[in-house]
């Protein structure tokens, strides 16, 4: 449904201090991105592929942790966190941040955090300086709810197994140099050709309702963005993948701008009773709601065709034979209204391969057509009349039996009667 960036932390000059977890500049921004879903679905993957880029940028390097940090965010032992800039680290996940057989964490926003905090504080070791008060205690209100107060870390009942990744560690030496790792120092994690993501069985957000799901944690002096590719499975059953560009789509991919960010606010009509309505809108413009919706039948075939509608709705449309179970002569009176003279008996009645026609007419020529108790045409012919009263027989040998529809029209005006084939 959207994604959420959150201002995690902002560090200060006591965080500065410690050089056992490498140099943190006071001011550098940690930041957490969550996906939005549904209620009801799961987060199975986060990818890069051929055609859909996974990137995480930053104008300046990302943080890494170089004792304890970790490239997944699962991978972390709850302990660790208490030590130094730990809990600051840069890495991805899909929704949890720490592994104990005892208490597993998963990330959720610090608004809706309810259990309080385990690190920061009273509950870090000040680092290589020893700081008194801890680290990770500063409180500027940029960064909303303090660490030491909700950390942004609860628990779940179920948890994800089968936990895999691809095109992140280097396949000979198991080392990870990307911006995740503490490796070497980088400004930008993009997926090659060959693609590169993060999977599990699927999890949802700790509150079921939001179903906000924690896919990684960013810290940096510079300002981020991002190309996010993900695939769920919906409450149905189906799974869905939505990328971030639409250069190509897929079968089951869906484009979702709010997978590239920063991303550019769409503002749109929010009336629904307009042509111009946005459902999918970041803010509302009422200038941009221009056409008011006209219902209607748009087939000009039909006794009812509404050229003033600029919204078609076919269940609507009534033909002679075929009116939707509702009476014809009610939904078009005008087309009974005889005003053009025409008029016509016929007989026999049932009749078996003849209809002798009496037609009276003020019009140069009529239109004769038949239609079965489908509503399928199944004779059409134009009718000489020359604006006096014939008579014309028409042949119905080569039709099934059963009941049908007789329809004249001329000028523009109808008549109807049904008959018996035997």
């Amino acid at each position: 449904e959207k994604v959420i960036v959150e201002n995690y932390y902002i560090s200060d000059a006591n965080d500065a201090t410690d050089s056992i977890g490498g140099y943190l500049a006071p001011g550098s921004k940690t930041y957490r991105i969550y996906i939005d879903l549904a209620k009801g679905s799961v987060l199975k993957k986060m990818y890069g592929d051929t055609n859909h880029v996974l990137r995480f940028t930053s104008t300046d390097y990302f943080f890494n942790n170089k004792s304890d940090g970790e490239t997944f965010g699962k991978d972390f032992a709850k302990n660790r966190l208490l030590e130094n800039t730990v809990a600051l680290d840069t890495w991805i996940t899909l929704g949890q941040t720490t592994r104990t057989s005892a208490k597993t964490n998963f990330g959720v926003p610090k608004i809706d955090d309810n259990d309080g905090s385990f690190i920061g504080g009273s509950n870090n070791d000040g680092g290589s300086a020893a700081i008194a008060s801890g680290l990770l205690n500063n409180a500027d209100p940029l960064a909303g709810i303090p660490l030491t107060i909700n950390d942004g870390m609860d628990t779940l009942i179920t948890l994800p197994s089968s936990w895999g990744d691809y095109g992140i560690y280097d396949l000979v030496t198991q080392t990870d140099s990307t911006i995740f790792g503490s490796v070497i120092p980088g400004m930008e994690f993009k997926s090659t050709i060959q693609g590169a993501g993060i999977f599990n069985s699927g999890v949802m957000g700790v509150v079921p309702d939001s179903n906000q799901i924690l896919v990684a944690q960013l810290t940096t002096l510079g300002d981020i963005s991002f190309e996010l590719n993900i695939e769920i499975v919906d409450s149905a059953g189906t799974i869905i993948r939505y990328v971030a560009n639409d250069s190509i789509l897929n079968n089951n991919e869906i484009l979702s701008r709010y997978l590239k960010y920063p991303y550019e606010p769409v503002c749109g009509c929010p009336d629904p009773h307009y042509l111009e309505y946005l459902d999918n809108r970041d803010c509302d413009n009422f200038n941009l709601c221009s056409t008011l919706i006209v219902f209607g039948c748009l087939d000009t075939n039909a006794c009812n065709y509404n050229p003033d509608a600029n919204f078609n709705l076919p269940n609507l449309c009534c033909y002679p034979g075929f009116c939707n179970d509702r009476d014809i002569s009610v939904v078009c009176p005008e087309s009974f209204a005889n005003r053009s003279g025409l008029n016509f008996n016929f007989f026999p009645n049932p009749a078996a391969d003849f209809l002798n026609l009496d037609i009276t007419s003020s019009a140069q020529s009529v239109t004769l057509s038949i239609y079965n108790s489908y509503g399928n045409k199944v004779s059409l012919e134009t009718i000489k009349t020359n604006n006096t009263d014939i008579n014309t027989v028409i042949d119905i040998s080569n039709l099934e039996k059963g009941l049908y529809i007789i329809n004249l029209s001329a000028d523009g005006f109808v008549q109807t009667a049904q008959f018996m084939k035997y």
